[in-house]
């Protein structure tokens, strides 16, 4: 290849093309983003339809979190080839990332009816029915992918976690020790494994020592191994050898991410600020249905526990964790700000039409609500946007889980999450946090009387059939003895708390916090000043 006048080898034969996308995706392997970049412009300026050209450039857009490029570029790849399967499954899982079911369905839809017998591929779709809540389809995908490479270690993670999802504890774990069996280092599989059953000796305790040791420069894979441990030291009653290993993986996670304290102080101060009053009394109308169901709260607090005594319900379907009601309500205001929540997305919601706000909500959400009469959306966070549900879907359900703070903030500090709540990974972020939170809580109790009911952990693992018969009566369902058999339901659970659910309601976790009343004094001291705790 010559030089051409900026510097650029001139293209001239298909073989100058191939070198180009092999540097190019070599390049993007070693996330040299840039130079990975700089081949997709040189070939596709030669070359406008070259398939491989557009999908490594969706590929480098996904990895630099470029969504909205990367579904351009993989739409183009599917235009050009109406039977690319990769580009496809590629689009399924950029549809999901940014809140669009119904899209990522008919794009894994259009996967599967091209065919493929790539393994990659086949986990990809996977993936998708995983994030679009059908755990039975994804365990089928990830299975298939593990027929063909039995000893891939990411394609059995993928395949334990959808089993855990689904309950098979066992066959989770031999797709763990699959894994393991390839990589004995994968830091995830030593996690995926410890929270699959209660420690009973120091056997694996042992391995994840070494293995802290053998990760300390490295803090993502440190994160999983020290969580890992923690949660054994804890089941094993070694309450300080259990904190030093939180302690750890929470330094660890905490920098491999960004928290920004002051901005989310601003966005509660904005909440406060902006819905009043006045905006309560203003005459609107909302979108009019009975079906949702909102479960909200802290992390920890017993959500998903409540979720399955009432999704345990003949005529209640759990649809999981939705990002909708956020995403709806950014489709109905003019914001620039590419964060997820911010003061500026709450002070210009006040000012959309609540009724498109609920139609936005349902209709985005309407693959993901099943096909009985009421669904569950069990997204915690949704607690900050009580007011727009109270106006948008003024005859849904809200129900506000709460717990005591000491043993909320505890339990999300021993928890180490995916993509969320990074607050968590401070105790003193962690408590300020909780005292906005229980603050803006009170606030919303004052404005919105009656509209929503509060559920205490504590009350409902101490007496669950007086609390499972509270909730059922707050939704106007008629009484059904299966709630209280809700640890038999065979639905998937895709949150921190998939395998406790399935046991038995119990007070275990009630007061944990005292095993570590020296290490938690800091939150202690902070919740006691702001009158939070006694």
């Amino acid at each position: 290849m010559n030089k051409s006048p900026r510097g650029h080898p001139q293209i001239r034969t298909t073989n100058d093309i191939h070198m180009l996308l092999k540097r190019g995706f070599d390049a993007l392997n070693a996330r040299r983003f840039d130079e990975a970049g700089d081949c997709c412009r040189q070939v596709l300026s030669a070359a406008p339809k070259n398939i491989e050209g557009h999908f490594l450039v969706g590929l480098i857009a996904t990895e630099t979190k470029e969504l909205k490029v990367a579904i351009q570029a993989f739409g183009s790849v599917t235009t050009l080839d109406p039977k690319h399967s990769a580009g496809w499954a590629q689009l399924a899982r950029n549809f999901m990332k940014i809140g669009q079911p119904k899209r990522a369905e008919n794009a894994v839809e259009s996967a599967i009816k091209a065919g493929t017998k790539d393994p990659m591929v086949e986990d990809l779709i996977g993936t998708t029915w995983s994030a679009l809540g059908d755990q039975h389809q994804a365990k089928r995908w990830y299975s298939r992918a593990g027929k063909k490479a039995p000893k891939s270690p990411a394609f059995n993670l993928n395949l334990a976690s959808s089993l855990i999802f689904l309950g098979e504890t066992e066959k989770a774990e031999a797709a763990l020790d699959r894994a393991l069996k390839v990589r004995p280092f994968e830091p995830q599989a030593h996690w995926r494994k410890s929270a699959l059953r209660r420690a009973t000796d120091h056997s694996h305790l042992e391995t994840l020592e070494t293995l802290m040791g053998r990760f300390s420069s490295d803090p993502k894979a440190l994160s999983f191994v020290a969580y890992a441990a923690g949660k054994e030291y804890e089941d094993l009653g070694e309450w300080a050898e259990a904190f030093r290993c939180f302690e750890r993986g929470a330094k660890a996670k905490k920098q491999t991410i960004e928290f920004d304290e002051a901005a989310e102080k601003e966005m509660f101060g904005a909440l406060k600020e902006t819905f009043t009053s006045d905006w309560v009394a203003r005459e609107t109308s909302g979108f009019e249905t009975k079906a949702p169901i909102f479960i909200v709260g802290q992390p920890r607090t017993g959500t998903t526990l409540v979720e399955r005594i009432i999704t345990s319900h003949s005529m209640v379907h759990s649809a999981g964790e939705l990002q909708q009601l956020r995403l709806a309500l950014r489709r109905n205001v003019r914001i620039e700000t590419p964060k997820q929540l911010s003061s500026e997305l709450v002070r210009a919601s006040a000012a959309a039409d609540p009724a498109k706000i609920g139609e936005t909500y349902m209709k985005s959400s309407a693959s993901m609500q099943g096909k009985l009469p009421r669904f569950v959306d069990k997204m915690p966070i949704n607690y900050l946007f009580i007011p727009m549900i109270v106006k948008a879907l003024p005859n849904a359900k809200i129900i506000h889980l709460v717990r005591d703070p000491m043993d909320s903030c505890f339990s999300s500090f021993k928890q180490l999450f995916a993509e969320a709540y990074f607050h968590s990974y401070s105790l003193g972020e962690m408590a300020r946090h909780h005292v906005r939170y229980h603050r803006l809580m009170a606030y919303w109790r004052s404005l919105f009387p009656g509209h929503f009911l509060d559920v205490k952990y504590e009350e409902v693992v101490s007496d669950l059939e007086s609390n499972a018969r509270r909730l059922v009566g707050y939704l106007d369902l008629p009484w059904e003895d299966a709630c209280l058999d809700f640890h038999r339901q065979d639905q998937a659970v895709t949150t921190a708390s998939a395998v406790q659910v399935r046991e038995k309601v119990h007070t275990r976790s009630v007061d944990r916090w005292r095993k570590y009343e020296s290490q938690l004094r800091p939150v202690l001291e902070i919740l006691h000043e702001a009158d939070v705790v006694a």
